[in-house]
């Protein structure tokens, strides 16, 4: 990350001049994700060589500004890309990872535009040993909802005792359907040492005529020195709280249908071995449905650093699929193509 400092010094050029000092700075910084991939057990074998496969590669601004009074103006511009073609992620949109503004006091954060989900946050920043990423990534089969919702406003308290509560609300913005897509997220962290727990919701209207969609997750890791174990339980409601594919991937005679009911439940290793990682984790979801389309998941993996920014990783996960469910093995920003996948990649960050 390279930051560029900003002083900014205004005065009047005389014997007696008087100099007004703002502090300023904005980092920039990037992450580039590339890696060898090949899928089986869909319809077909894949093998090909993908961007942001452990995490999304990206290029990012982020600056702060001393406003006096014990208040900072904050930003971040975060835009998504892809290493193998050069091109942009997110479906194109410029800044599609993150892009907002707030304000920060003593008395906490609020900041406006595109954000985190805090659901998603949860499950891949504190349950998920992989990250959210590579072929383990939690979010191949556990509670889905948008990993980024737009129009938002967040508030994010100040750390006490451990705790930190979060909140967060969409703004649908549909004329004429008010409900339609409004979100609210909430969310309450502990950190004492070696102990991370988060509890976090996220809940976003429905189309009309249906429920609305909520996504709730316990999270948890510990630090025991020789190795840091992870867990998490989710429960997830309506049409759209868990991932679907409409495309009938595995050519299935009765396409699949959506999940509107389902738990998830995760645990996870992740062992330090010098410059060496070892990863594993196992994931069961159960659906509540008539269908009971079940799945499990179970993913091992490594990551080599080379240097405190770049690191070589490889890992390996599997997906039984139950029932018709069409569950399958993607990685940090693509969903896949069959229930097995292996990844070898590199990552750098700067």
């Amino acid at each position: 990350m390279k930051k560029i400092a900003l002083p900014l010094c205004f005065g009047l050029a005389a014997a007696h001049a008087h100099v007004v000092h703002a502090a300023s700075s904005v980092d920039v910084y990037g992450l580039l994700d590339a890696a060898l991939v090949q899928e089986n057990g869909g319809i077909g074998k894949i093998s090909k060589l993908a961007s942001g496969v452990s995490a999304g590669s990206r290029l990012g601004l982020r600056g702060t500004e001393d406003i006096g009074n014990g208040l900072q103006a904050v930003f971040t511009l975060e835009a998504g890309l892809l290493t193998d073609t050069g091109g942009s992620d997110q479906a194109g949109q410029l800044f599609g990872r993150q892009a907002f503004v707030g304000i920060k006091s003593p008395l906490g954060m609020l900041t406006v535009g595109r954000q985190y989900n805090l659901q998603s946050q949860a499950l891949t920043d504190v349950a998920d040993p992989f990250e959210g990423g590579m072929a383990g990534a939690s979010t191949n089969i556990a509670g889905y909802s948008a990993t980024r919702i737009d129009n938002t406003v967040r508030y994010t308290s100040p750390e006490w005792r451990g705790l930190t509560a979060i909140a967060m609300f969409g703004a649908g913005e549909h004329s004429g359907l008010a409900a339609d897509q409004r979100s609210l997220g909430l969310s309450l962290g502990y950190v004492h040492g070696p102990l991370t727990v988060r509890l976090a919701r996220q809940s976003r209207g429905g189309e009309p005529g249906k429920a609305n969609v909520n996504n709730t997750i316990l999270a948890g890791n510990y630090n025991f020195g020789l190795a840091t174990a992870f867990a998490g339980y989710g429960s997830n409601t309506g049409e759209g709280s868990s991932m679907f594919f409409a495309e009938n991937p595995y050519g299935a005679p009765v396409a699949p249908t959506v999940s509107t009911d389902s738990r998830d439940a995760l645990v996870g290793v992740a062992v330090p071995l010098g410059a060496t990682t070892l990863l594993a984790s196992f994931i069961h979801k159960d659906d509540r449905n008539a269908a009971n389309r079940d799945a499990q998941q179970l993913a091992i993996g490594a990551s080599y650093a080379l240097s405190k920014r770049s690191k070589i990783y490889v890992a390996y996960a599997h997906i039984r699929n139950r029932n018709g469910a069409a569950y399958m093995v993607g990685n940090a920003t693509e969903v896949g193509s069959g229930n097995r996948a292996l990844n070898i990649g590199l990552r750098h960050a700067f």
